[in-house]
């Protein structure tokens, strides 16, 4: 309940905010070192953790973490990750709130907010291991 009340004051707090694209330098220099949580739709919708050299890691909060790189193409930050090669590009700003991901900068697409500190891990399980 927590994280749908925390996403949902971001959501009505950055929607209107019209703020220039970040480049790839600037995107490094904020996320480096942390661990992000995004929501979509009033909801939670994944973490990601931001490593050196443009590294990234995943996950759709089920325990199941994909690792990845990021790169800057064109004015937007793609994503190319472990079990999925096709690139994920994003034009990412920053409000006065945190980061807004929006889908290819596409306004009729996806649109992914930085959620305040939930006061929570990413938790990563592991590989499936089979018998």
């Amino acid at each position: 309940m927590f994280r749908n009340l925390v996403i949902l004051v971001a959501l009505s707090t950055q929607g209107a905010m019209a703020q220039t694209a970040l480049s790839g330098s600037e995107f490094d220099a904020y996320t480096r070192g942390k661990t992000l949580f995004y929501g979509f739709g009033g909801t939670v919708y994944g973490v990601e953790r931001y490593l050196p050299n443009r590294r990234v890691i995943w996950s759709f909060l089920d325990g199941d973490c994909q690792n990845g790189v990021w790169y800057e193409r064109d004015g937007q930050i793609c994503f190319v990750y472990e079990d999925r090669l096709d690139p994920q590009c994003w034009v990412f700003t920053q409000t006065e709130k945190g980061l807004v991901a929006q889908f290819e900068g596409d306004p009729s697409s996806t649109e992914l907010y930085e959620a305040d500190d939930l006061g929570e891990e990413m938790i990563c399980y592991g590989p499936d291991v089979g018998v």
